[in-house]
Parts: structure tokens; C-alpha cells; sequence
């Protein structure tokens, strides 16, 4: 049997350590905090192919979506939260309408399902009727992110799965060969394992130095605004169209964008910002008043709406927009699971049927579709 050391128990590595754990691997998890206790529990639980353009990315979504069904019809739909409600992308002039549609176009000869709109509002009845036109998204879903991870490790863990909260991993153990063997804990403790996997999130370039492999994985900070519970309002997740611009920026300064949607609790959710301030947990409340007014513009109703409070959360950040998912050159036995910077947790279970099939071989995953994301292409520009 295979022994696989998975390094993070959030999203990521949780659904690592339970597709792992369903094909046979003896598994265990570590990580310095409880389970989802970083990225996973500050983020809005999106499970998106609205804002990716064809590629590996959206491919890989794709497959998640797919694997997040199947993760509903075994956890139960209600137990994590998972909602089909789809999505609605607006823009408020003629040319982004025009942008928003020709990205859409490149979506559908990709294979996503993507319907042009042009009364918005008979869609989302209480958005502003400044908005020009949008595409709705029918396959864009939400899970609560928490939920999901700590229900996937539970599931790893009834097929025999180890998880050891506390464990801050400060090492690699290598044999004469330079294959990684194991790895080593602040407190001492040696845990072998034929493979590991790196799911540190947004810590995964910090664990990966650790380990002999490093990837260039940086934090990006954003914030999202909870409002005080409400009967349904918002149907959909509804976002403007420069969202996926911002998303695939490179810029270091601030940058918003207008996204809000319901939950099952009653509250909205309302975003999105990025920037890049180290791991600055600073609340600036200046990024809250333009994400507030931005919201307002899109959704009226919500100006007489009470916060009922602020969170952020650093997200994964690789150079190129796009995860680090694979086994790393440098060090045979070491695999990366990281950098899916905004996209982590609707990534997560198409990431783990990747990394299972690279690691024991197991799963029919066509891996040829995910070269673009392999740590190959960061060793390349070091050489």
C-alpha cells in the first residue's frame, strides 16, 4: 500500500486526502492549525467555469464540477451546502456587453453551457436596470467551503485516513537518492511516506522551499462583506463583467470588482478585491466602502442593508494565474497541489483526481489536458 503525506488540510488537501484514501493510499493529512482553518474558511464557496477562458483552468473546472457532483451524491448536498443556483455575469455599457460576449463565445466552442441575456432583470429582479445585458452560467454552483473539508477529511478518515492537526511541517526527509521520503514536524516528529503531497495554499511556496522544491505561490489579499440575514433577494451568483479581468491581473495595487450572491442563511455575500500586501491582515476599511458602493450600484436594495460583518483571507497567488498541480522534477516522491489563487475551492476536487492519478496511477484522468499547470514550467525559467 502506498503512504501519502498530504501537507494542509484545507479544501485542497482534504479532497487530496479523500480521493487519496478512496483509492487505497494510506493517507495522512498534517497541518499546524485545525481543518480549513486558513484560505478555505475566508472564502465565498464558488465553483465556477463562468470566469475561465479555455485552457487547463477551465478544463480542470470542468472535471471539478463533475467530481463536486459526485462529492453531493456521497457527503450529502445538504450536509456541505451544495447549490446549482448558476451564475449571471452583467455588464452595464454596450462595450462591455460586447466583451462579456465574446469571451462567452470562446466558453461555448469550449463546451460550457453559456446563454446570452439581455433583460437581466427578469433573471435577477432586483438588480439595477442600468445593467446593459449579461450571460447566465447554468453550471456555476456554491458549496460552504468549511463544510466541504471538513466532511471530505471525515470520509478519508472512515476509510482509514490519519489526520494530525498541530503539525507544522519543517522538512523533508531524503534518502542517499535524494527521493523524498518523509517528512519532519517543529515538534520533532518524523512521519514517512512514499509521496507527498504540498496543499499548503497560499503557504504552499513557503512548504515547498521546505521541502526542497519551491514554487513561486504568493499571497493576494481580498476581502468579502457579510450582510445581516434576508429572505431570498439574490438568486444567482451575479458578478460584472470585469471581474474575470481582474482576476487575471497582474497588477500589484487594489483591485475591485462587483460580486454578490445569497446564501442558504439568509445573508449576502459581497466582493471582490485583490491585492498584493505580503501577508498584511490589515482591514482597511477604505476597500470595504468601494466594494460597499459597488454592490449598491449593481443592487440598490442593499443600500439600507446592515453589515453583519468583514472578512479576508489571502488567496494563492502564482505569477501566471494558474495552479501549481503535479510532481515536482527536483525531488521524486514530492508533489505540488497549490496556487489556485480565487479558484481553490471549485478546483479542489478535480485537483485531487489529478493528483491521485499522478501519484498512484489510479483513476482515468487524462493528465496530457494538465501539462500547462505542472511545476515543470517554473523549473524551466530557473534553469
Amino acid at each position: 500500500m502506498t503512504t501519502v503525506a498530504v501537507v494542509g488540510a484545507g479544501i485542497v488537501g482534504a479532497a487530496c486526502a479523500h480521493a487519496l484514501a478512496q483509492a487505497g493510499a494510506d493517507v495522512v493529512v498534517l497541518d499546524r492549525g485545525p481543518v480549513g482553518s486558513g484560505t478555505t474558511s475566508r472564502g465565498e464557496g464558488n465553483i465556477l467555469v463562468s470566469d475561465k477562458g479555455p485552457g487547463a483552468e477551465l478544463d480542470l473546472a470542468r472535471l471539478s464540477r463533475d467530481a463536486w457532483l459526485d462529492l453531493g451524491d456521497d457527503l450529502g448536498r445538504d450536509e456541505i451546502e451544495l447549490e446549482e443556483k448558476g451564475g449571471v455575469v452583467v455588464a452595464t455599457s454596450g462595450d462591455g456587453l460586447e466583451t462579456l460576449r465574446a469571451f462567452s463565445h470562446s466558453q461555448r466552442a469550449a463546451g460550457v453551457t453559456a446563454l446570452d441575456v439581455d433583460d437581466a432583470g427578469s433573471l435577477e429582479p432586483h438588480l439595477t436596470r442600468d445593467v446593459t445585458g449579461g450571460v447566465l452560467y447554468p453550471e456555476d454552483m456554491q458549496v460552504q467551503p468549511v463544510l466541504a473539508a471538513a466532511a471530505m477529511l471525515e470520509a478519508a478518515q472512515r476509510m482509514g485516513a490519519r489526520f494530525v492537526p498541530g503539525a507544522d511541517v519543517v522538512g523533508g526527509v531524503v534518502d542517499r537518492s535524494g527521493r523524498l521520503t518523509g517528512v519532519r514536524t517543529s515538534g520533532g516528529e518524523v512521519v514517512g511516506a512514499d509521496a507527498v503531497v504540498n496543499a499548503a495554499g497560499t503557504w504552499g511556496g513557503e512548504v515547498g522551499e521546505r521541502l526542497g522544491g519551491p514554487v513561486p505561490v504568493l499571497p493576494r489579499r481580498g476581502f468579502i462583506l457579510v450582510t445581516e440575514p434576508l429572505p431570498p433577494m439574490v438568486r444567482h451568483k451575479v458578478y460584472s463583467a470585469d471581474y474575470v479581468a481582474n482576476v487575471g491581473s497582474s497588477d500589484v495595487g487594489l483591485e475591485t470588482s462587483c460580486v454578490v450572491e445569497g446564501t442558504r442563511a439568509g445573508t449576502i455575500l459581497i466582493g471582490a478585491s485583490r491585492e498584493r500586501v505580503g501577508f498584511d491582515p490589515t482591514l482597511d476599511v477604505d476597500v470595504v466602502r468601494i466594494l460597499a458602493r459597488q454592490a449598491t450600484a449593481l443592487f440598490p436594495f442593499l443600500a439600507g442593508v446592515n453589515l453583519l460583518r468583514v472578512y479576508r483571507g489571502f488567496r494563492p497567488y502564482c505569477p501566471d494565474h494558474l495552479p501549481v498541480i503535479g510532481p515536482d522534477p527536483r525531488v521524486p516522491g514530492l508533489f505540488h497541489a497549490c496556487g489556485h489563487e480565487g479558484a481553490g475551492i471549485g478546483l479542489a476536487p478535480g485537483t485531487a483526481r489529478l493528483i491521485t492519478r499522478q501519484v498512484l496511477g489510479a483513476g482515468d484522468v487524462d493528465t496530457a489536458r494538465f501539462v500547462d499547470l505542472l511545476p515543470d514550467r517554473f523549473v524551466e525559467q530557473e534553469a
